[in-house]
Protein backbone atom coordinates (compact mmCIF):
# COMPACT_ATOMS: atom_id res chain seq x y z
CA UNK A 1 0.00 0.00 0.00
CA UNK A 2 1.23 3.42 -1.27
CA UNK A 3 0.83 6.90 0.68
CA UNK A 4 0.48 8.86 -2.84
CA UNK A 5 -2.24 8.12 -5.50
CA UNK A 6 -1.33 10.75 -8.05
CA UNK A 7 -4.31 9.69 -10.40
CA UNK A 8 -7.82 9.67 -9.21
CA UNK A 9 -11.43 10.38 -10.82
CA UNK A 10 -14.06 12.29 -9.50
CA UNK A 11 -17.91 12.77 -10.43
CA UNK A 12 -16.73 15.48 -12.77
CA UNK A 13 -15.09 13.00 -15.12
CA UNK A 14 -17.99 11.03 -16.75
CA UNK A 15 -16.90 7.86 -15.42
CA UNK A 16 -15.81 8.59 -12.04
CA UNK A 17 -18.20 7.95 -9.29
CA UNK A 18 -17.29 9.92 -6.28
CA UNK A 19 -17.49 13.84 -5.02
CA UNK A 20 -14.22 15.20 -4.61
CA UNK A 21 -14.69 15.69 -0.90
CA UNK A 22 -15.77 12.11 -0.82
CA UNK A 23 -12.33 11.45 -2.18
CA UNK A 24 -10.35 13.10 0.25
CA UNK A 25 -11.96 11.00 2.52
CA UNK A 26 -11.43 7.79 0.99
CA UNK A 27 -7.77 8.49 0.76
CA UNK A 28 -7.54 9.71 4.35
CA UNK A 29 -8.47 6.45 5.58
CA UNK A 30 -5.96 5.03 3.57
CA UNK A 31 -3.66 7.01 4.86
CA UNK A 32 -2.80 9.08 2.06
CA UNK A 33 -0.14 11.68 2.30
CA UNK A 34 -0.41 13.36 -1.86
CA UNK A 35 -3.04 12.75 -3.82
CA UNK A 36 -4.14 14.20 -7.40
CA UNK A 37 -7.62 14.52 -8.96
CA UNK A 38 -7.00 14.15 -12.82
CA UNK A 39 -10.10 14.55 -14.23
CA UNK A 40 -10.70 13.93 -17.80
CA UNK A 41 -10.18 17.56 -19.40
CA UNK A 42 -11.92 18.87 -16.46
CA UNK A 43 -10.37 20.81 -13.65
CA UNK A 44 -13.90 21.40 -11.91
CA UNK A 45 -13.05 18.83 -9.09
CA UNK A 46 -9.25 20.56 -7.60
CA UNK A 47 -10.77 23.77 -5.53
CA UNK A 48 -13.28 21.78 -3.63
CA UNK A 49 -11.06 19.02 -2.90
CA UNK A 50 -7.94 21.22 -2.17
CA UNK A 51 -10.61 23.47 0.44
CA UNK A 52 -11.85 20.05 2.01
CA UNK A 53 -7.95 19.35 2.55
CA UNK A 54 -7.11 22.20 4.87
CA UNK A 55 -5.90 20.90 7.93
CA UNK A 56 -6.31 17.57 7.35
CA UNK A 57 -2.33 16.28 6.99
CA UNK A 58 -3.36 15.50 3.26
CA UNK A 59 -2.30 17.22 0.43
CA UNK A 60 -3.35 18.05 -2.81
CA UNK A 61 -1.40 17.90 -6.03
CA UNK A 62 -3.59 19.55 -8.85
CA UNK A 63 -3.81 17.85 -11.95
CA UNK A 64 -5.92 17.11 -15.37
CA UNK A 65 -5.91 14.24 -17.78
CA UNK A 66 -5.94 15.37 -20.82
CA UNK A 67 -6.88 13.25 -24.13
CA UNK A 68 -5.06 13.32 -26.81
CA UNK A 69 -2.80 12.09 -30.09
CA UNK A 70 0.14 11.12 -31.71
CA UNK A 71 0.44 9.39 -35.03
CA UNK A 72 -3.56 8.79 -35.05
CA UNK A 73 -3.22 7.10 -31.43
CA UNK A 74 -5.07 8.06 -29.07
CA UNK A 75 -2.93 8.74 -25.46
CA UNK A 76 -3.73 10.36 -21.88
CA UNK A 77 -1.64 13.04 -20.74
CA UNK A 78 -1.38 14.28 -16.80
CA UNK A 79 -0.77 17.41 -16.15
CA UNK A 80 0.72 18.27 -12.74
CA UNK A 81 0.98 21.23 -10.71
CA UNK A 82 -1.28 23.14 -13.17
CA UNK A 83 -2.88 26.79 -12.48
CA UNK A 84 -6.27 25.24 -12.79
CA UNK A 85 -7.90 28.37 -13.09
CA UNK A 86 -6.71 28.93 -16.70
CA UNK A 87 -9.67 29.03 -19.08
CA UNK A 88 -8.31 26.99 -21.49
CA UNK A 89 -9.41 24.26 -19.71
CA UNK A 90 -12.89 24.88 -19.47
CA UNK A 91 -12.35 25.46 -23.43
CA UNK A 92 -11.21 21.89 -23.37
CA UNK A 93 -13.94 20.78 -21.85
CA UNK A 94 -16.83 22.23 -23.26
CA UNK A 95 -15.44 20.62 -26.75
CA UNK A 96 -15.18 17.47 -25.76
CA UNK A 97 -18.39 17.24 -24.18
CA UNK A 98 -20.48 18.50 -27.36
CA UNK A 99 -18.26 15.89 -29.63
CA UNK A 100 -18.84 13.08 -27.07
CA UNK A 101 -22.77 14.15 -27.25
CA UNK A 102 -22.61 13.64 -30.87
CA UNK A 103 -20.58 10.47 -30.97
CA UNK A 104 -22.67 9.00 -27.63
CA UNK A 105 -25.46 8.35 -30.20
CA UNK A 106 -23.31 6.20 -32.86
CA UNK A 107 -21.85 4.24 -29.94
CA UNK A 108 -24.87 3.35 -28.66
CA UNK A 109 -26.29 2.45 -32.30
CA UNK A 110 -23.04 0.24 -32.99
CA UNK A 111 -23.26 -1.59 -29.93
CA UNK A 112 -26.66 -2.32 -30.10
CA UNK A 113 -26.03 -3.29 -34.21
CA UNK A 114 -23.38 -5.93 -32.17
CA UNK A 115 -26.47 -7.88 -30.47
CA UNK A 116 -26.35 -6.35 -27.11
CA UNK A 117 -29.36 -4.34 -25.69
CA UNK A 118 -30.09 -2.35 -22.99
CA UNK A 119 -32.58 0.36 -21.80
CA UNK A 120 -32.57 3.99 -22.72
CA UNK A 121 -33.93 4.98 -19.38
CA UNK A 122 -30.92 3.28 -17.25
CA UNK A 123 -28.80 5.31 -19.86
CA UNK A 124 -30.44 8.16 -18.79
CA UNK A 125 -30.08 8.07 -15.41
CA UNK A 126 -26.48 6.97 -15.81
CA UNK A 127 -25.43 9.57 -18.38
CA UNK A 128 -24.18 13.20 -17.40
CA UNK A 129 -24.30 16.04 -19.64
CA UNK A 130 -25.83 13.57 -22.52
CA UNK A 131 -22.74 11.73 -22.78
CA UNK A 132 -22.81 8.03 -22.67
CA UNK A 133 -19.68 6.28 -22.69
CA UNK A 134 -18.94 2.39 -22.65
CA UNK A 135 -18.35 1.68 -19.35
CA UNK A 136 -22.85 3.28 -18.76
CA UNK A 137 -23.90 0.94 -22.16
CA UNK A 138 -21.79 -2.09 -20.21
CA UNK A 139 -23.91 -1.37 -17.16
CA UNK A 140 -26.82 -0.36 -18.37
CA UNK A 141 -26.73 -3.67 -20.90
CA UNK A 142 -25.77 -6.48 -18.20
CA UNK A 143 -28.85 -5.03 -15.86
CA UNK A 144 -30.76 -5.00 -19.19
CA UNK A 145 -29.42 -8.77 -19.44
CA UNK A 146 -31.05 -10.21 -15.99
CA UNK A 147 -30.92 -13.95 -17.50
CA UNK A 148 -27.06 -13.63 -17.97
CA UNK A 149 -27.87 -15.25 -21.42
CA UNK A 150 -26.11 -13.23 -23.91
CA UNK A 151 -22.60 -14.62 -24.69
CA UNK A 152 -20.94 -11.56 -25.77
CA UNK A 153 -21.22 -10.33 -22.00
CA UNK A 154 -20.32 -13.59 -20.39
CA UNK A 155 -16.92 -12.16 -19.87
CA UNK A 156 -18.09 -9.59 -17.67
CA UNK A 157 -19.86 -11.67 -14.99
CA UNK A 158 -18.52 -12.95 -11.81
CA UNK A 159 -15.96 -15.70 -12.94
CA UNK A 160 -15.85 -14.56 -16.53
CA UNK A 161 -12.28 -13.45 -18.14
CA UNK A 162 -12.95 -9.85 -17.99
CA UNK A 163 -14.92 -9.74 -14.45
CA UNK A 164 -12.41 -7.79 -12.30
CA UNK A 165 -12.97 -4.79 -14.11
CA UNK A 166 -15.89 -5.59 -16.17
CA UNK A 167 -17.31 -1.81 -17.36
CA UNK A 168 -14.09 -0.83 -18.04
CA UNK A 169 -12.80 -3.68 -19.57
CA UNK A 170 -16.53 -4.01 -21.88
CA UNK A 171 -15.01 -0.33 -22.74
CA UNK A 172 -11.65 -1.61 -24.04
CA UNK A 173 -13.14 -4.29 -25.99
CA UNK A 174 -15.52 -2.73 -27.93
CA UNK A 175 -15.83 1.00 -27.56
CA UNK A 176 -12.35 1.83 -27.42
CA UNK A 177 -10.14 3.05 -30.29
CA UNK A 178 -9.94 0.65 -32.93
CA UNK A 179 -12.70 -1.69 -31.59
CA UNK A 180 -16.15 -2.20 -33.13
CA UNK A 181 -18.11 0.40 -31.45
CA UNK A 182 -15.50 2.69 -31.64
CA UNK A 183 -17.35 6.92 -32.35
CA UNK A 184 -14.10 8.98 -33.14
CA UNK A 185 -13.67 12.17 -31.00
CA UNK A 186 -11.69 14.92 -32.42
CA UNK A 187 -8.69 15.06 -29.68
CA UNK A 188 -6.23 18.02 -29.15
CA UNK A 189 -2.27 16.62 -30.63
CA UNK A 190 0.30 15.57 -27.82
CA UNK A 191 2.22 19.08 -28.96
CA UNK A 192 -0.55 21.41 -28.27
CA UNK A 193 -1.72 19.50 -24.88
CA UNK A 194 2.11 19.72 -23.52
CA UNK A 195 1.97 23.33 -24.47
CA UNK A 196 -0.95 24.07 -22.54
CA UNK A 197 -0.04 22.04 -19.71
CA UNK A 198 3.41 23.93 -19.61
CA UNK A 199 1.74 27.07 -20.22
CA UNK A 200 -0.24 26.56 -16.83
CA UNK A 201 2.74 25.93 -15.06
CA UNK A 202 2.64 22.54 -14.83
CA UNK A 203 4.39 19.25 -15.58
CA UNK A 204 3.18 16.53 -18.80
CA UNK A 205 3.21 12.92 -17.48
CA UNK A 206 2.43 10.11 -19.75
CA UNK A 207 -0.58 8.36 -17.83
CA UNK A 208 -0.61 4.44 -17.87
CA UNK A 209 1.26 3.83 -21.90
CA UNK A 210 0.62 0.05 -20.81
CA UNK A 211 -2.98 0.65 -21.81
CA UNK A 212 -2.18 2.48 -25.56
CA UNK A 213 1.16 2.47 -26.28
CA UNK A 214 2.49 -1.05 -25.12
CA UNK A 215 6.21 -1.47 -25.53
CA UNK A 216 6.73 0.27 -28.92
CA UNK A 217 9.77 1.76 -28.20
CA UNK A 218 9.68 4.32 -31.10
CA UNK A 219 6.27 5.17 -30.17
CA UNK A 220 7.85 6.36 -26.26
CA UNK A 221 10.89 7.96 -28.43
CA UNK A 222 8.24 10.10 -30.27
CA UNK A 223 6.72 10.99 -27.73
CA UNK A 224 8.65 12.15 -25.27
CA UNK A 225 10.83 13.80 -28.30
CA UNK A 226 7.22 16.29 -28.19
CA UNK A 227 8.43 17.46 -24.71
CA UNK A 228 6.79 14.54 -21.91
CA UNK A 229 8.42 14.85 -18.60
CA UNK A 230 7.55 11.53 -17.18
CA UNK A 231 5.95 8.97 -17.36
CA UNK A 232 3.12 7.07 -15.02
CA UNK A 233 5.87 4.00 -14.35
CA UNK A 234 3.60 2.65 -11.19
CA UNK A 235 0.00 2.02 -12.29
CA UNK A 236 -2.71 -0.30 -11.35
CA UNK A 237 -2.95 -1.44 -15.15
CA UNK A 238 0.79 -2.47 -15.18
CA UNK A 239 2.33 -6.05 -14.98
CA UNK A 240 5.62 -6.04 -12.85
CA UNK A 241 7.10 -6.65 -16.28
CA UNK A 242 5.40 -3.36 -17.75
CA UNK A 243 6.53 -1.67 -14.69
CA UNK A 244 10.24 -2.87 -15.31
CA UNK A 245 10.44 -1.89 -18.84
CA UNK A 246 8.63 1.75 -17.92
CA UNK A 247 11.02 2.23 -15.37
CA UNK A 248 13.94 1.26 -17.47
CA UNK A 249 12.88 3.65 -19.98
CA UNK A 250 12.00 6.14 -17.91
CA UNK A 251 15.44 6.57 -16.13
CA UNK A 252 17.11 5.95 -19.29
CA UNK A 253 15.76 9.84 -20.58
CA UNK A 254 16.02 11.29 -17.12
CA UNK A 255 11.94 11.02 -16.81
CA UNK A 256 10.08 11.24 -13.57
CA UNK A 257 8.37 8.44 -12.22
CA UNK A 258 5.36 8.53 -10.69
CA UNK A 259 2.34 6.57 -9.63
CA UNK A 260 -1.20 6.38 -9.51
CA UNK A 261 -4.40 3.57 -9.55
CA UNK A 262 -6.06 5.40 -11.99
CA UNK A 263 -9.47 4.70 -9.34
CA UNK A 264 -12.70 5.66 -10.34
CA UNK A 265 -14.81 3.83 -7.94
CA UNK A 266 -17.85 1.19 -9.38
CA UNK A 267 -16.48 1.50 -13.33
CA UNK A 268 -13.02 -0.54 -11.92
CA UNK A 269 -14.05 -2.13 -8.93
CA UNK A 270 -10.64 -4.05 -8.80
CA UNK A 271 -8.59 -0.95 -8.70
CA UNK A 272 -8.29 1.42 -4.93
CA UNK A 273 -6.74 4.29 -3.56
CA UNK A 274 -2.92 3.65 -2.78
CA UNK A 275 -2.92 0.10 -3.92
CA UNK A 276 -0.17 0.87 -6.71
CA UNK A 277 2.89 -0.73 -5.71
CA UNK A 278 5.65 1.96 -6.19
CA UNK A 279 8.33 0.27 -4.38
CA UNK A 280 8.69 2.20 -2.00
CA UNK A 281 9.71 5.26 -3.91
CA UNK A 282 7.13 7.75 -2.33
CA UNK A 283 9.70 9.96 -1.17
CA UNK A 284 11.67 10.46 -4.22
CA UNK A 285 8.71 11.01 -6.73
CA UNK A 286 7.15 13.54 -4.60
CA UNK A 287 10.45 15.68 -4.06
CA UNK A 288 11.32 14.97 -7.83
CA UNK A 289 7.64 15.99 -9.18
CA UNK A 290 7.91 19.04 -6.67
CA UNK A 291 11.22 20.02 -7.87
CA UNK A 292 9.78 20.47 -11.43
CA UNK A 293 7.13 22.86 -9.75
Amino acid sequence: MSYIDLHMHSIYSDDGEFKPQKLVDLCLEKNIKYFSIADHNCVKGIEAAKEYCTGKGIEIIPAIELDCTINKVNLHVLGYGIDYNNPIFYEIEENIILQEQCASKKRMKLIRELGIDFSDGVITSLSRNGVVNGEMIAEAAMEFDKNHENPLLMPYYENGSRHDNPYVNFYWDYCAQGKPAYAEVKFISLQEAIKIIEESGGIPVLAHPGNNVGENINLLKDIISCGIKGIEVYSSYHSKEQVSFYKEFALKHKLLLTCGSDFHGKTKPSISIGGTDCERNEENIISELKSFL
